[in-house]
Order: C-alpha cells, then sequence, then structure tokens
C-alpha cells in the first residue's frame, strides 16, 4: 500500500530514461513520489497533468468506460469498422500517464475516487464548480478526506463571477480577450488555430500546483489552485487591454501589421512569406540601413515605436517591395545578417521537417498500438539543465491500468470484477 503522507525527496532521485537509438540515459527527476489523479478533458486539465508527469510524477488519467471524448479528438488512426482511434490531441497530452477508468458519479466508484484522494498528492479537473461539487471533487470535499492534497482544477470563466457555471473552450476566451477583435479585420475577426489559451492555461495551472507542493513543505498543507481559460487569455492580451483601460487608442483589426511599433508584419516573398519584426531604436536603424532608407531615422514619423506604430502602413509597404524581389532564403540570409529579427510562414509539414526543431529535440516518438508507426509527440517545453523532463510512458490504452490500479488499492481481483460488472470501472 501507499502512504498517505509523503514528503518531497531530499534529493532528486536518478532515474533511468531510453534515447531514441535505445541507448540507455541517466537523469533525474523532482517529483518522483507525488501521485497524481487527472481527471481533466481535452487540452488544460490533462496538459497541466502530463507537464508534472514529465518532472517525474505519477499521473493516473481517470476516464469514463467507454472512453472520454477527447480520446479521438483529431483522430490519427481508425479501427477496422471505420470509428475513430486516438487522436492527436490524446497523444500528446497523455503521455506519462496511467489509464483507470471510472465513473464517479457511481456509488461504488465514489468510493474509489475517495480511496484515491487519500493517496493523492494532487488531483488535476477541469470542471465547472457545481459539477466538481455533484462529484465530491471540489475543494471542501477534497480536502476533508486529505488535508495534504492540492486540487488543481481549471474553468472556462473561474470562479467568483457571473459566468461561473458556463460552459467554454480555448476560442470563447479568445474571443471575449479582445485577441480575435484586432486580428483579421474589421469586416472578419480571426481566431488562432493554435490553443494557445488552453495550453496557457495548463502551463499556469502546472506552476500553481509546483507552488502549492512547494508551499505544502513548509506548511504540512495541500490548498486550491485555481486556473480559468478567460483569465489566462485577458492575462497574454494584457497590453492591449491595459492600454485601453488608461488612454482608449480604440484600435481595430490591421490583419498582421502590429499597432505599436514596425515594422511588424508578414511579406510575402517570390516563394512564400517572411515575417519581419521590429521593436526598439536599434532594430529600427538596422532595419532603415538594410532598405537603403537611413534617411527615415530623422523622420518624425519614425522617431518612437510608438510613432512607426502610427505610420506602420508605410513601413509595411517599403518592407514588402523589398521582399518581393527575394526568395525566402534571400530575405531571410539578409535579415539575418542585418541582426534584424524575422523567421519564415511554415505550413505544419515544414516545422516538422526544420533540420533546428529536429536538432533541439523538440518532438519524440513514442509507440502507440495500433499505429502504424510511432506517435510523434512535443517534448516538455521549458528545458532544466540538471532536472529536465522526460517522456517515459506511453499514452494509456483504455483501462490499461485499471486492475493494476484498484490492487495496489487493496481491493482483491473478484471484488475488481464485481465492480466491472455493476459500472463502477
Amino acid at each position: 500500500m501507499r502512504r498517505l503522507w509523503r514528503p518531497f525527496p531530499s534529493r532528486a532521485p536518478t532515474i533511468v530514461c531510453y534515447a531514441s537509438d535505445g541507448e540507455e540515459t541517466s537523469m533525474t527527476t523532482v517529483l518522483d513520489g507525488i501521485r497524481v489523479l487527472d481527471f481533466g478533458r481535452y487540452i488544460a486539465g490533462p496538459y497541466c497533468a502530463a507537464l508534472l508527469g514529465d518532472m517525474g510524477a505519477e499521473v493516473i488519467r481517470i476516464e469514463k468506460r467507454d472512453g472520454s471524448e477527447d480520446r479521438t479528438l483529431v483522430p490519427v488512426m481508425h479501427h477496422a469498422d471505420g470509428s475513430p482511434g486516438e487522436g492527436a490531441v490524446f497523444l500528446q497530452m497523455n503521455r506519462n500517464k496511467k489509464g483507470l477508468t471510472l465513473d464517479p458519479a457511481h456509488p461504488k466508484g465514489r468510493e474509489i475516487v475517495q480511496k484515491l484522494i487519500k493517496t493523492a498528492d494532487v488531483v488535476v479537473v477541469n470542471l465547472p464548480p457545481q459539477t466538481l461539487k455533484s462529484l465530491a471533487l471540489d475543494w471542501p470535499s477534497v480536502s476533508a478526506l486529505n488535508p495534504r492534497t492540492v486540487l488543481t482544477t481549471v474553468s472556462a470563466f473561474g470562479s467568483g463571477g457571473p459566468y461561473a457555471e458556463r460552459l467554454g473552450f480555448d476560442g470563447v476566451a479568445q474571443a471575449m480577450c479582445g485577441a480575435v477583435y484586432l486580428a483579421g479585420t474589421r469586416e472578419q475577426p480571426v481566431r488562432s488555430a493554435a490553443s494557445w489559451v488552453d495550453f496557457g492555461t495548463a502551463s499556469l495551472a502546472a506552476f500553481g500546483t509546483m507552488a502549492a507542493l512547494f508551499a505544502r513543505m513548509k506548511t504540512g498543507r495541500g490548498q486550491l489552485v485555481e486556473g480559468a481559460l478567460l483569465r489566462t487569455a485577458t492575462t497574454f492580451a494584457a497590453q492591449a487591454l491595459i492600454e485601453q483601460a488608461m488612454i482608449a487608442p480604440d484600435r481595430v483589426a490591421t490583419v498582421n501589421r502590429g499597432q505599436t511599433s514596425g515594422p511588424a508584419d508578414i511579406f510575402k516573398c517570390t516563394d512564400g512569406w517572411v515575417t519581419v519584426l521590429c521593436n526598439g531604436d536599434p532594430l529600427f536603424r538596422r532595419w532603415a540601413k538594410l532598405m537603403g532608407e537611413e534617411h527615415w531615422l530623422a523622420d518624425p514619423r519614425f522617431a518612437s515605436d510608438e510613432a512607426r506604430g502610427d505610420n506602420g502602413e508605410l513601413l509595411s509597404e517599403r518592407t514588402a517591395r523589398w521582399c518581393a524581389e527575394r526568395t525566402v532564403v534571400q530575405a531571410l540570409a539578409e535579415l539575418e545578417r542585418a541582426k534584424v529579427p524575422a523567421g519564415p510562414v511554415y505550413s505544419p509539414q515544414q516545422l516538422i521537417d526544420d533540420p533546428h526543431v529536429k536538432a533541439a529535440g523538440f518532438f519524440t516518438d513514442v509507440k502507440f498500438d495500433g499505429l502504424g508507426k510511432p506517435a510523434r509527440i512535443f517534448t516538455t517545453p521549458v528545458a532544466l539543465s540538471e532536472t529536465p523532463g522526460t517522456i517515459r510512458r506511453s499514452p494509456p490504452k483504455l483501462g490499461e491500468h485499471t486492475d493494476e490500479i484498484l490492487l495496489e488499492l487493496g481491493l482483491p481481483a473478484g471484488e475488481i470484477a464485481a465492480l466491472r460488472e455493476a459500472g463502477a470501472v
């Protein structure tokens, strides 16, 4: 049986991982001995738990008996009958996890949840407050079972306001924070295809969870950690929101052109697109020299970032003419020599094939039964020199570790079979 209360290990223990070529490598992990129960769905909750798993925590993904809806989102495999199998979202969010099927609304399932919470250091859930309460996964219920547990919740809008019980996804928060309004055109707002609100919320929730675990070392008590999609989105959109609150410029969308500095835009070359971004006087001076427009350095229209943002259309037009005469490779080479920040506009495949992305180890391949080739997932996005995140376990098949986990809780095989027959697990 696991001990209910465990301090952090006094030092990060050494673990053995395997490189892509099969060679053993010694690494260390800081969350060894920490158990995380992951009731999350889609991205924000599951990715928070995945980051904790990368840092060595034991993470148990708890999902419905017939599989949660996020398991087949953006499918990358199909079953023999044509139905969707595991998807890209699931594979990325659920590395380093064990899989347990369970119905927390079933009376017997709830008993198992209570047993698990008594063994857990962290519980991660992304559900509205009333749903948490109905499943006894709210803070009063969890802390009563185990006062050392950290409960990390993620919701669309957070508690304390009139929207607390509303459902919402990444795109809703993007739309409400002003980012969608300021993208695209006045006639057509545009949201980002990347789920930056979800991933940002997951990262902040993981940060808060680690802080809560650190605080527990001092106090002996767990606490509630609350993340919210709209809170993350407004934080990430802060510069536009603060500017509006203070001086009310009432900005409108200008497609890709930046409004607070310049040149800052996306430009067409003869064989593709590049983005060029200048902030601050030194970068603008280098850009002006490259363009052969050094006389603009004395032009009051371009005397500051603010002025350059106000007159960004002129700067974009000049850069567009320059790029139109060059290939992407040529333009980027000259911009790099001039030390002007720029980059190519990639398709997804171009990013996957990029030599820097490969050499820097941005992604790794993991095996998953049923896929014709290893699943390519992206590794821990922050690098630590002494205690790096590691991918040690493939995403779990549905209910793959149910019996193992329940046996560890002390349930005999016969009782587990009865629970399965009753629909509790």
